[in-house]
């Protein structure tokens, strides 16, 4: 039976956090049982991340052993570095002939992070969504999991493949989101209004992946809450309504049994608790990632080997692409 296509990727951009784990890595492994998946580094985005050049080679490997500590099997799934896959950035410069400039400009994101470094404006961060939906569209992927900030990327993709097959006939297939079992949005530990991120300047807004015990105890207890010392889960306290998330998410209790349980005993039982749970959890990924990642050789033939099997299929899409808008064969 022919399985549906997803294809997904994170940025080398920094340490991956706990919500780039239970938003995406989690659910990876459990959609390479279902479909037929690409799971890509996107080294080329995490350009218009400002990373130097070592950072951008060691967080790559980073990001490459963390997705096989958690479970991605490479015979599974094919993982591969976008940027040993040219045709990621063919497509998007072909993209870019049909797609208006005040739609980019519209972007939730491109507004939000000009406006931030207004003095540092590159033309990458304008033309991150089309990299993007080059992504998805060269593998005819039929499934994308991210997040609802991504939203408005998704609804982009779907117009440039609905305009390119107006234009040229029918070669992409129009991509749709997957919602995931653990759709928690992971915030800030120290904004609880913003969402986690591994480029956050300030380390105790998010746990790595790979922080110790110590480190992980020590940014919960600095987590913010609120004053009102009332262990509940409402929009109301949304510093502890964050934390009540994460606990919900790593163990799979439900809310109300987590508010019950912790109604009595005050936030500094719960944090020193959900420390607990988030190390325990995270241990056994920390073991096998150290494994991997001492490993060059191994990780080198499983990336070469992914950016085979990875070209073989955009290839021929490129291919037809050329065919479709008039370029001469290769």
């Amino acid at each position: 039976m022919v399985k549906d296509r997803i294809f997904s990727g994170i940025q080398n951009s920094g340490h991956l956090t706990i919500g780039n784990y239970l938003g995406a890595l989690s659910n990876f492994t459990k959609q390479q049982e279902k479909f037929e998946c690409y799971y890509c580094i996107v080294d080329m985005h995490a350009l218009t991340s400002g990373v130097n050049k070592e950072e951008l080679r060691n967080y790559a490997l980073e990001v490459l052993s963390l997705y096989l500590a958690s479970g991605l099997d490479y015979e599974k799934s094919t993982i591969f570095f976008q940027s040993h896959v040219s045709a990621h950035a063919e497509l998007q410069w072909i993209l870019n002939s049909i797609t208006p400039l005040g739609q980019l400009s519209r972007m939730t994101q491109y507004k939000s992070k000009s406006e931030q470094h207004a003095d540092n404006l590159y033309a990458g961060l304008l033309n991150y969504p089309i990299l993007m939906a080059a992504d998805i569209i060269l593998y005819d992927a039929k499934y994308v999991p991210v997040g609802d900030d991504q939203r408005q990327h998704m609804e982009l993709t779907r117009d440039l493949v609905e305009k390119f097959n107006y234009l040229y006939g029918d070669t992409f297939v129009v991509p749709e989101m997957l919602s995931t079992d653990t759709g928690s949005r992971i915030m800030s530990l120290q904004n609880p209004a913003a969402k986690m991120s591994k480029s956050d300047p300030d380390e105790l807004g998010y746990i790595s992946m790979l922080d110790n015990p110590k480190l992980i105890e020590k940014k919960i207890k600095r987590a913010v809450t609120d004053s009102l010392n009332h262990f509940d889960y409402n929009d109301d306290q949304l510093g502890l309504r964050n934390l009540i998330e994460i606990y919900t998410s790593f163990t799979g209790d439900s809310v109300e049994e987590v508010v019950n349980r912790y109604r009595d005993s005050g936030y500094g039982k719960f944090k020193s608790d959900l420390a607990s749970v988030v190390a325990d959890m995270l241990k056994p990924i920390q073991d096998s990632f150290n494994i991997y990642i001492s490993d060059k050789g191994e990780l080198e033939r499983i990336y070469r080997d992914g950016a085979k099997r990875a070209r073989e299929v955009a290839d021929k899409k490129l291919a037809e692409v050329f065919e479709k808008i008039g370029f001469i064969a290769k």
